[in-house]
């Protein structure tokens, strides 16, 4: 999956979103969706790379805990039928809440 195929996911869940992080000073009211890819996992033999798997972390940020957005988000990724692993963490620096859906594409 590349990246503006992922990038188009992005705008389908329907919430402000960016790679990484927002820019200094335009970081948008929650929710929002940060997304990033941490590594990259490949297969090879024979000194040559076969196949590649980025691990992709999709990060959603709420003021609240909130279903409704979570199932939203996970709508999205069944349609693209994308297996995840979901975590949840509360942010006290930014009193937010973090759902991170850890998958590979």
């Amino acid at each position: 999956m590349s990246y503006e195929e992922i990038a188009e996911m992005m705008q389908e869940i329907g919430l402000p979103f960016a790679y990484h992080h927002f820019a200094e000073g335009e970081s948008p009211n929650p929710p929002f969706v940060l997304f990033l890819s941490p590594k990259e996992n490949t297969f090879g033999a024979d000194n040559l790379m076969y196949i590649s798997f980025k691990n992709l972390h999709i990060e959603l940020y709420t003021d609240a805990k909130s279903p409704e957005t979570e199932e939203r988000v996970e709508e999205i990724l069944y349609q693209h039928n994308i297996y995840y692993t979901k975590s949840e963490t509360w942010i006290e620096s930014e009193k937010l809440y973090e759902v991170l859906y850890e998958l590979e594409v």
